[in-house]
Order: structure tokens, then sequence, then C-alpha cells
């Protein structure tokens, strides 16, 4: 997570400058990505490209970009079901295959899949091929699926909330799950600010640059 020290004659390690701006570089990627993450893309910003370090501060803002906007959606999605109205959807038109509405969550369809065979999404079953269709509802139970499984909520909780907000008795509760997760994703982009200038005393003292 931080350039090799050198050396002493005595054997003691010198750090200088560089090692503190990496350190505090890590400490700022770890709360807007996690320690994890963090760990594992320190050694991109220490000794890969420079195109290599832009790419992933840039990969950074967009994922959080990205799930912004799908829990900004679940939210939009929750004023629907409490509304009870289908009159922003057609549908024959506004249904999806497994396939598209993967792509339009950008998760794998196994994902899917998982989440019908817990009991989370409920797809309509067509034809003799019994080929899966996802129509208005379904595809709001796993946009907010999808919002709440990117802010860590296990799939108990998840299916407690979908149940009262099928009942119209927990939209509220569901809610503010999503607004809490929109406060932290504010937070992480907050402190990935943060630290922007730190990254970028750690990049502009590399060696190539």
């Amino acid at each position: 997570m931080i350039p090799a020290a050198r050396r002493a004659r005595n054997g003691y390690r010198q750090y200088a400058d560089e090692h503190v701006a990496a350190l505090v570089a890590y400490r700022g990627l770890a709360a807007a990505i996690g320690p994890v993450r963090a760990r594992q893309l320190m050694p991109l910003l220490l000794d890969g490209t420079l195109g290599d370090a832009a790419s992933v501060i840039d990969n950074i803002h967009a994922e959080i970009a990205r799930e912004r906007a799908v829990v900004v959606r679940a939210r939009l999605d929750l004023a629907l079901i409490a509304s009870e109205t289908t009159d922003s959807f057609d549908a024959r038109r506004d249904s999806m295959t497994i396939t598209e509405l993967a792509h339009a969550l950008d998760v794998p369809t196994s994902t899917l899949r998982h989440w019908e065979s817990e009991g989370l999404v409920r797809p309509e079953r067509v034809g003799a091929a019994r080929v899966r269709h996802f129509g208005w509802r379904a595809i709001i139970d796993a946009r907010i699926i999808a919002a709440l499984r990117a802010g860590g909520h296990r799939v108990p909780t998840i299916a407690d909330v979908l149940d009262r907000v099928r009942d119209l008795a927990g939209v509220d509760g569901a809610d503010d799950l999503l607004s809490a997760r929109l406060h932290a994703l504010a937070a992480r982009s907050l402190a990935l600010l943060e630290t922007a200038g730190h990254l970028h005393a750690l990049i502009q003292a590399r060696p190539d640059r």
C-alpha cells in the first residue's frame, strides 16, 4: 500500500513524504470504496502506468454514479407503488425478458434466477417453454432488490421489505433504507473528493511522472 522504504546504514527504514502521501491516499480510498478494494487498487496507483492510475480513479467515480442512479430509480418506483398506478406502464411494451432486465440492472442473469429462487422477484412464465416474462411490478421489485443488495442488505431483510411494500404497509420503511443508501453514497463521494489532492500528489511523485 506504500512504496518500499529505503534503509539507513543501521538497517532502519527511512520514510519520506511519498510514503505519507501514499498512506493518506490509501486511507481516503478506504473511506470511499472500503479497505479491501483500496488495498487491491493501491499497487496500480503506485506501480501501474499513469493510464492505469487515471482509469482506477475514473472507474470509482463512475461506479458511485451508477449505484446512485439505481437507488434514485428505485425510489421513483416506490412512489409508483405507493400511488398504485400503472399509468406509466404498458403491459406489453414495458415488460422485459430476463436478459433485458439483467442488462438494465447490470447484473448476471444468474443473479435474477437466484432472486427468483429466493422468492424475491416473481416473473410470469409465458408459453409452452415457460419463458420468464418480467412485468412492471417484477421490474420494480428487481430494481429495489438491486438497490438494497448494493447497500449490503441481506436476502431476509430484502424479503421482509418487499413483503411490506407489496402490502403497501412498508413503502416508507423501504424509502428510508434507500434514502440511507443515498446518504452513504454521498459520504463516499465526499471521501473520494477529499482524498483527490492526496491521490494527485501520490501520482505526481511517481518516478515515471
